[in-house]
């Protein structure tokens, strides 16, 4: 029994490790886009991602505050709609108060959202990026631009492991 557990321990590290480098690479960001977005690797489900968003982003100090399941209103509303259609909001007040002590009526943008829905059978995860967003504003200063950098960064990091299910 002391042998074969580190065996089976070191096949289980080996197995996920393998799993994780499976999944496609990210893509690139479109500087001229506010929305980044990524499909979800295949076999992982709407509840892995849902999970994943949820362990991942308090891990990195997000709270979530609000959810908005924009298809069920539409299907309430008798409109036929593909799939998952829904809005996340997330909040990191520690990076996103960078941007506010200089630059107040960045709050429009806030809190970040990030988006989980389906197009033709294919789960996707976006972002609003917060470094697009910032180009709204005037002469940002360093400091926000930095802020706005990170949390965008930040933000990637999320839906990159959410994506695999990752939590």
């Amino acid at each position: 029994m002391r042998t074969t557990l580190p065996i089976l321990i070191a096949l289980s590290l080996n197995s996920f490790s393998l799993n994780a480098s499976a999944a496609a690479p990210m893509p690139p960001i479109d500087e001229s886009s506010a929305i980044y977005r990524v499909p979800v690797e295949p076999g992982v489900t709407y509840d892995d991602v849902v999970t994943s968003l949820k362990v991942i982003s308090e891990g990195m100090n997000f709270v979530n505050p609000a959810n908005f399941p924009i298809g069920e209103h539409i299907k309430q509303r008798g409109q036929p709609i593909e799939g998952v259609l829904e809005v996340r909001a997330f909040c990191n007040l520690s990076m996103g108060t960078e941007i506010f002590l200089d630059h107040p009526e960045f709050v429009v943008f806030a809190p970040c959202r990030i988006g989980l829905y389906e197009q033709k059978g294919q789960l996707y995860l976006a972002i609003d990026r917060p470094t697009y967003d910032l180009k709204s504003i005037k002469n940002p200063t360093p400091r926000a631009q930095k802020a706005a950098k990170e949390l965008e960064s930040t933000l990637i990091q999320i839906v990159e492991k959410a994506r695999k299910g990752d939590i």
